[in-house]
């Protein structure tokens, strides 16, 4: 048994569930077997990994089941083995992908920034630099974050967000790469078509002909901290010190809450450690299925 709020809660994940499998997510799950309507469905399958993430802080799929298993038995009596459970779950990505990008699209707070996006990065870890990768080779790689001074293999996650002011950002859009993709790669690939906007991100942002360009293009604006010119006389960089300084800790001071939204993101689900997941699907769910179960409590709290 779990108690009464808990239960109002997972019964409005499961409707809400339902709704988005009835509006959009059957075409992500449809089969094309003589078992396309299994007694356990897909959508309770969802509720279930939603509900222990996110109000339970059951981050493993077997944390998940056991936890399904020894409390919720009375609310899903056809929950299946735990492989069965596992293999259902692992087809499902691109379903929570599309939980994920619902929560963004249809909940952004009424007091957001939109017209100013913030960027950055964080890694994914599948296992240490110094170890051979063994998990979803052909869509991870081997990478270094700054931050954490350390190479790893795994995926780089990318979030461009909107400035909400004395409040975490909120994700508009979020992509996930392999380890070693530069993020200005990502940016000219994903969101240099964006009009109307002005950006801050880190230093790696740089690139002073490429958003010249974007500003005359698209009227769009990138704004980093200042970046050492190599070979630069020593004169110049004195004489521009004090400047280059301010407008840098300005830039850094807008930029510097999306780091708070990722630190949130770890909080809640745990998604940076991908350590125990062990095949390609597993790993597309436990970075989509942590990021809607993160944003799943907005549905009820809009």
């Amino acid at each position: 048994m779990i108690p009464k709020a808990k239960a109002l809660k997972l019964i409005s994940i499961y409707l809400y569930i339902c709704k988005l499998h009835n509006e959009e997510l059957k075409y992500m799950t449809q089969r094309y077997t003589n078992n396309d309507k299994p007694e356990f469905t897909d959508q309770e399958i969802m509720t279930l990994y939603l509900f222990a993430v996110q109000e339970e802080k059951r981050f493993s799929v077997s944390q998940v089941y056991s936890f399904a298993n020894n409390y919720l038995s009375s609310w899903f009596p056809a929950l299946p083995s735990y492989k069965a459970f596992n293999n259902r779950l692992n087809r499902l990505s691109e379903a929570f992908k599309a939980v994920a990008a619902h929560s963004f699209a249809t909940f952004v707070p009424s007091e957001c920034d939109v017209d100013v996006s913030l960027l950055d990065s964080m890694p994914i870890i599948t296992c240490s630099g110094k170890r051979k990768a063994k998990v979803a080779v052909e869509i991870t790689d081997k990478g270094y974050c700054s931050t954490k001074s350390m190479y790893y293999f795994g995926f780089k996650l990318h979030a461009l967000a909107f400035h909400n002011p004395h409040r975490l950002p909120f994700p508009e859009q979020i992509v996930i790469t392999p380890a070693s993709e530069n993020d200005l790669n990502v940016f000219r690939q994903d969101w240099s078509n964006i009009p109307n906007r002005t950006f801050f991100g880190d230093k790696i942002y740089n690139d002073a002909k490429f958003f010249q360009d974007l500003a005359i293009n698209v009227n769009s604006t990138m704004l980093t901290p200042v970046k050492a010119v190599k070979g630069q006389p020593d004169v110049i960089k004195q004489r521009d010190k004090a400047a280059d300084d301010l407008f840098s800790t300005a830039v850094s001071t807008v930029r510097q809450p999306i780091e708070s939204l990722f630190n949130w993101l770890i909080a809640k689900t745990d998604i940076q450690r991908a350590s125990k997941v062990r095949s390609t699907n597993g790993l597309l769910v436990h970075v989509f299925g942590k990021i809607a179960a993160a944003f799943i409590y907005l549905v009820f709290n809009s």
